[in-house]
């Protein structure tokens, strides 16, 4: 499945100096499109096409479908650097798969902006001075979550994610906060739908709540079938588990689960109202987290394209790390491994009229970065 996508320079005159440049920025989207986790992909595809179009940036895009399958997405990089000569990358929603192609794409001096994925390799010893996470790194939410969890008096958790680079990358992330016991740690199959035997064990445990992290379907039905277990232990998560099209399809099962995040529709931050109102326009639906982060990498991207040419890459990365846009998740900027420095919050899933969704309760970590810069030598 391929879709070409031409935003260009009928807009580039409102700009001004800065959009002068002759040559469009052409970027190859890799993003999941079709299969489960598809919505992921979907929105981060939207919400990064509505800031190219909101900013007139004389920007291309060639949006493909990685069907979340790594070899799939590393033949379809492979073309996108090779034959259409794109210079810069985004869009790739899972870890594995961004461990898969990133690596490569950066060695060949091709920009990547990550959307979504942001696994502990690339934020550390594996980072690259062309790869720049504009969502998070994978412990950030978790790492929130069990600070909140302890400074509320959770005493004992149970532990449930999938057995690959980012289910593992959370979990450690919230243990490296959270200071009470561990009931039990549970790695499940990637894209299981089953989860009978999970919940019998946490149904069994002494856990006073139970963390999970299963992104796109594998949350809804995990959800789904706890509810209706008659299981009794609270929940949290990171938002992923628990954004507004997870919340479409959990519906009010969901309700009063608590879940962290760098973003809310009902964050009081300039431009952030405007992009869910813009959003819900152009698509006829809420925007989620992922269509956020899609929407403040077309938003960096734009802010990058007006200030320098892509083909001056010291000077593409040197306003890439300016970060010179108004996120629509308040302040951000880049740590020096090109990972954001953010504020992440606690949200509560709430009924609002007929409509299952988040409000924000309170701040989870202020100002939070990652573990691994440290190990980031560039």
């Amino acid at each position: 499945m391929k879709l070409k996508v031409i935003l260009a320079a009928a807009c580039a005159a409102a700009l001004g100096a800065g959009a002068a440049y002759s040559e469009p920025v052409k970027v190859g989207m890799i993003t999941t499109l079709s299969g489960g986790g598809a919505g992921l992909g979907i929105d981060v595809r939207d919400g990064f096409l509505l800031a190219v179009k909101k900013t007139g940036a004389d920007i291309d895009t060639i949006v493909v479908d990685d069907q979340r399958k790594p070899d799939v997405a590393v033949q379809l990089a492979d073309k996108l650097v090779q034959q259409d000569k794109v210079d810069v990358l985004t869009g790739l929603i899972w870890s594995n798969i961004a461990m898969a192609v990133v690596p490569s794409v950066t060695a060949q001096g091709k920009f990547y902006l990550s959307p979504n994925a942001g696994p502990s390799a690339l934020a550390g010893k594996g980072c690259n001075k062309n790869y720049f996470n504009v969502s998070w790194q994978n412990d950030a939410f978790n790492e929130a979550a069990g600070a909140w969890a302890s400074d509320n008096g959770i005493k004992n958790v149970f532990l449930l994610a999938p057995n690959y680079p980012a289910g593992k990358d959370m979990i450690a992330g919230f243990k490296r906060f959270y200071k009470g016991n561990i009931a039990d740690e549970v790695y499940t199959k990637l894209g299981q739908t089953d989860y009978a035997a999970e919940i019998a064990k946490i149904k069994a445990s002494d856990a006073d709540l139970v963390y999970y992290f299963l992104p796109g379907g594998m949350g809804i039905s995990f959800m789904k079938q706890y509810a209706g277990s008659g299981a009794d232990k609270q929940v949290m998560g990171p938002a992923f588990s628990f954004d507004q099209g997870i919340l479409g399809a959990i519906g009010e099962a969901a309700l009063g689960v608590k879940n962290t995040s760098h973003w809310s529709k009902d964050l009081d931050v300039p431009g952030n109202a405007e992009f869910v109102a813009d959003f819900q326009e152009a698509y006829g639906r809420l925007p989620s987290l992922y269509a956020a982060q899609g929407y403040d990498t077309g938003l960096l991207l734009a802010s990058a394209a007006e200030k320098a040419d892509v083909n001056d890459a010291d000077a593409f990365r040197k306003a890439l790390e300016a970060a010179d846009f108004q996120s629509v998740r308040g302040a951000f900027k880049f740590a020096p491994n090109h990972h954001p420095i953010q504020t992440i919050y606690m949200r509560e899933v709430v009924k609002e009229g007929d409509v299952v969704t988040n409000k924000i309760i309170g701040v989870a970590a202020k100002d939070h970065t990652d573990v691994y810069g440290k190990d980031c030598k560039m």
